[in-house]
């Protein structure tokens, strides 16, 4: 294409050098959405701080980058990835692991779990399950004008596939563990389609990891489907490296009487941009969503939350927080789009977040969009340091100033922990976000996994 921007052109020859073993690798549905995308990416391009939406976070230092692999696997890096085992103390689990977006089994890419459950590869669910890929695949997007989000659409060709059926319930949740691993910096994009039909339950926890110390970046798109009076959590995991930038979009489209929450904790990382978007497509549905994010150094975190209540009582509620030291910057924004015939709504939205230093930064943006007049709908955010008064009384009773500064940090994280569901996890993430906030969580793996190399 002629006259595009640097940026854009950079990424477009990427997808022209890339697209025919991109394709090779994919199914033929998905496969049809990409001309569309990359022309929609080409009108849009990357996002810079003029979009809205990206007003707090520039993606220049990754995005400017010249990522000479774009990584699409041959045999012997699915063989490198076999190697891998995830031993996750106390956590009972259903187990899938990607490389860089891939599912890494050469074999046996489709695994089915009780109640007629199935994760996998979703190229290959692409093959058995067609009519459910037709049906649901690029379907939640809700008109997106986000350039990555199309750049995804036109470049991924694998991730991860749920297919919960109707009225399954899965007692254990399923945990993907996203390892990055390149022996050169490496540009990669995953897509995941979850789909959880009526008056089913089910849980997924994502953890994002890096192994190696190169630069990358990620652009992963999620789109989850949930239906009539069924349940589903979702949880996120990061842990990855200052030299790393995952930025995910996660879509979430909710029938009646459904109930879904969402938990995005970011322990460590280069660049994070979380952006979530919840639709409320059904009398009666109810969207928790919640974010919790540590940050220091350069560390930046930037939290998109978008709630669109279409129905009429449906219920949503957003809790975010953050710790920012050093010369730590962090942004959150917040929506809650109510419509006309949306009656009967309720809607909370909170952001609180701590500065430890002068340098830190944190930009919010909470926003009410409301169109009906039946509602109850609240906002607040706070921007500030650890209360004087509280850390005098903990220092009065004969506790130190360290571990009463520690004290307060970890009731204030735990507001937001304690919304997780997984005993065991909630757990661990208590002791790993004390570890962080002693300094002592340095390493990416040192997370509620532990990957070994081992042999078969």
């Amino acid at each position: 294409m002629n006259n595009l921007p640097e940026r854009t052109e950079q990424y477009y020859r990427l997808y022209e050098e890339n697209i025919k073993k991109i394709k090779e690798n994919s199914d033929p549905y998905i496969n049809s959405f990409r001309k569309a995308a990359i022309e929609n990416f080409c009108k849009t391009g990357i996002p810079t701080k003029k979009n809205e939406s990206y007003k707090y976070t520039n993606l220049d230092s990754f995005f400017n980058h010249d990522y000479k692999s774009y990584f699409i696997p041959g045999k012997s890096d699915f063989l490198k990835a076999e190697e891998f085992r995830c031993d996750v103390a106390d956590l009972d689990a259903y187990g899938v692991v990607l490389l860089n977006g891939f599912y890494p089994t050469i074999n046996g890419k489709l695994r089915e779990l009780p109640g007629g459950i199935w994760i996998g590869s979703l190229a290959e669910a692409a093959k058995k399950f067609s009519d459910k890929i037709e049906k649901h695949y690029g379907k939640y997007l809700n008109g997106n004008s986000d350039g990555l989000v199309h750049l995804n659409t036109a470049m991924a060709s694998d991730g991860f596939f749920v297919y919960v059926p109707e009225g399954a319930v899965l007692k254990r949740p399923v945990q993907v563990v996203n390892l990055v691993q390149s022996d050169e910096d490496m540009f990669s994009q995953h897509r995941n389609l979850i789909i959880v039909e009526d008056n089913a339950d089910f849980t997924v926890i994502i953890c994002d990891h890096t192994l190696s110390p190169q630069k990358f970046l990620t652009n992963a798109v999620t789109e989850v489907y949930v239906g009539a009076n069924a349940h589903f959590d979702i949880m996120r995991v990061q842990n990855e490296h200052n030299n790393a930038c995952k930025i995910t979009h996660t879509f979430i489209h909710q029938e009646r009487n459904s109930h879904v929450s969402s938990n995005n904790i970011t322990l460590h990382g280069g660049l994070v941009r979380n952006s979530t978007h919840h639709y409320l497509g059904g009398e009666g549905a109810e969207s928790n969503s919640y974010g919790l994010f540590l940050a220091d150094k350069w560390q930046h975190v930037d939290n998109y939350v978008n709630v669109d209540h279409a129905f009429p009582k449906c219920t949503s509620n957003q809790l975010f927080k953050g710790v920012l030291d050093d010369m730590a910057t962090g942004a959150f924004n917040g929506r809650i789009y109510v419509h006309k015939d949306a009656q009967g709504t309720i809607a909370y939205q909170k952001n609180n977040n701590i500065l430890l230093t002068d340098d830190a930064k944190m930009d919010t943006k909470p926003q009410l969009e409301i169109y009906a007049d039946d509602v109850k709908c609240s906002h607040g955010a706070t921007v500030g340091r650890l209360n004087d008064d509280a850390l005098f009384y903990l220092q009065s009773r004969g506790i130190n100033k360290r571990e009463a500064l520690l004290m307060l940090m970890f009731g204030f994280a735990h507001e937001v922990i304690r919304n997780i569901k997984v005993d065991a996890l909630q757990e661990r993430m208590d002791n790993l976000v004390m570890q962080r906030l002693k300094g002592e969580l340095s390493r990416c793996a040192s997370c509620m996994v532990r990957c070994d190399k081992q042999q078969h």
